[in-house]
């Protein structure tokens, strides 16, 4: 699949971009090849291809979820002005 020189300003109209007369044709090239490769890729068959979320099978190390912090929600809630049911409550501000 081959781009024109129009194809290209039209493109970097819509991209908003500012190509000069000089840099049409190095794009024409570079775009026609991207998209010729494209185009190679949609021929080759995936049928028999499991899809996959990570290229290496390895497994993430992570760590435990343990607490690292004991439970302190008291001592923070002291200073509040108002709490119910170990909750905050705040003003309503929509109606």
């Amino acid at each position: 699949m081959g781009l024109s020189d129009k194809d290209v300003q039209h493109i970097a109209k819509l991209a908003r971009l500012e190509v000069s007369d000089g840099q049409i044709a190095d794009y024409v090239e570079k775009l026609t090849q991207i998209l010729d490769m494209v185009d190679a890729l949609k021929e080759v068959d995936t049928t028999e291809v499991l899809p996959l979320a990570h290229p290496l099978h390895m497994s993430q190390r992570l760590r435990a979820d343990e607490p690292t912090e004991k439970n302190q929600r008291d001592l923070f809630q002291a200073n509040a002005e108002d709490v119910k049911q170990g909750l905050y409550t705040v003003p309503r501000v929509i109606e």
